[in-house]
């Protein structure tokens, strides 16, 4: 490969790479876990006893998640969160 062109090829990683992280947010070590929870199909109750969390302080985590994601449907963000190899 030319120089020139391992050049580009650089560049090009890097800037496909900066446009990822911009598009999948910063997440706590808490939101990944609920998150994974929520891609495993747990409902918000199953999630909070599983937590020890009360059912309105699971449900700001999972609208706080679908902020962070810029998404307005649960199944957006798990598909978000997939995509960007957030959750498995």
């Amino acid at each position: 490969m030319l120089p020139a062109q391992q050049k580009q090829d650089t560049f090009t990683f890097t800037l496909s790479k900066s446009k990822m992280e911009q598009s999948t947010p910063r997440l706590t070590a808490r939101e990944r876990e609920i998150l994974q929870l929520i891609a495993l199909g747990h409902t918000s109750e199953i999630i909070a006893e599983k937590l020890c969390l009360s059912l309105p302080t699971i449900k700001w985590y999972r609208k706080r998640l679908r902020v962070k994601f810029d998404v307005g449907t649960t199944v957006e963000m798990v598909r978000k969160a997939l995509e960007a190899g957030r959750i498995e």
